[in-house]
């Protein structure tokens, strides 16, 4: 099998290289056929990697960049300004054939508008979107939704060519036959939702190659009975955010209500393995690694808090969009449905 190779924003995030060069270690652990090329500042990188036992130098290597763009800056001002960054320089590898995917847990905003001017939209598709696969009530059965913030303001047909993607990548990468679509409301019934989310209903309605099962509520996103979940990056994103603070809210009620006293101590030691088990379920490091779908690349964005384990995770789930050669799924199909329903 040929090598995959990946270029990796090595000094985006919160914990810069330090993380990611463990992240790196683990991920062609994982899969021998990885080949990785950090971005970023050679002398920070070379001196982690010689922290790091073993010689990693035939799966490795750095390529220096003399900049990097910070989390809190803007877009335009990364463009502009940030031509030589470590984010900028990993995409254009991919530009330039000289890597398959790139992985970055930099600014999002940033790393959109840099995929977007860099590598361009597929044709028939106006805007990128992010797509993630999020825990569900059924084991091994995540749900993806898209867009989780490319995207504060999108149009009908914006939602629709979302819902067009998320259904092909979910259905020929991802292996879900046929998988249900739905749309993120604030009820099920169809005179429910704004006019934005109305019209995409219609259109979806009268598309014969998305399996559109109507209207979905919040509650209902992580009930496991629905593939895929489409929504505005506005929406998308508060409704993540808003699931990470729940998850986050009650694992610190169950230790602190473990805490209280010796007797609920004692009890906490009978219940570590159900704890262990759930936590394992819904760990976020097992989902990381969110789809840019739409441009003419592999772009992959992780969590910009992510831990080592959690960062390894986004380069494999790049490593497998390259086996899939994602983009030419989703290209090909996309045209196709496009054309069909006057939309190209």
């Amino acid at each position: 099998m040929s090598k995959k190779i990946i270029a990796i924003d090595a000094m985006g995030g919160d914990h810069g290289p330090a993380v990611i060069v463990r992240a790196s270690i683990l991920a062609v652990k994982r899969d021998p056929q990885l080949e990785l090329i950090l971005v970023g500042d050679e002398s920070k990188l070379n001196r982690f990697m010689r922290s790091i036992k073993g010689d990693y130098s035939d799966s490795i290597k750095i390529h220096h960049a003399t900049q990097q763009v910070e989390m809190g800056e803007s877009p335009s001002q990364a463009l502009r300004y940030k031509k030589d960054s470590s984010m900028r320089v990993a995409v254009n590898l991919v530009k330039e054939g000289k890597a398959q995917a790139c992985v970055s847990a930099g600014n999002t905003g940033a790393l959109m508008a840099t995929a977007r001017f860099v590598l361009k939209t597929i044709p028939g598709i106006g805007r990128p979107a992010i797509m993630t696969g999020l825990p569900t009530a059924l084991a091994h059965k995540p749900v993806y939704v898209l867009d989780l913030g490319a995207n504060v303001d999108s149009s009908a047909e914006n939602l629709f060519e979302f819902a067009v993607m998320g259904s092909i990548v979910t259905e020929h990468v991802l292996g879900r036959e046929n998988p249900k679509v739905a749309l993120l409301n604030i009820g099920e019934e169809e005179i429910k939702g704004n006019n934005q989310v109305k019209a995409t209903a219609e259109m979806l309605n009268n598309c014969n190659e998305i399996n559109y099962i109507g209207y979905v509520e919040g509650d209902q996103i992580f009930s496991g009975d629905i593939d895929v979940v489409v929504c505005d990056g506005f929406v998308g994103n508060v409704a993540l955010k808003a699931s990470e603070g729940i998850l986050n809210f009650v694992i610190s009620r169950l230790k602190e209500a473990f805490s209280k006293n010796i007797l609920t101590k004692l009890l906490a030691l009978f219940c570590i393995p159900i704890m262990r088990s759930v936590k394992k379920a819904i760990d976020p490091s097992n989902y990381n690694g969110a789809s840019l779908l739409g441009v003419r690349g592999i772009v992959i964005k992780s969590h910009g808090s992510a831990d080592a384990t959690s960062f390894a995770t986004a380069i494999n789930a790049a490593a497998k969009q390259v086996e899939q050669n994602v983009p030419d799924q989703i290209r090909n199909k996309v045209i196709k449905i496009l054309e069909k329903n006057g939309m190209s």
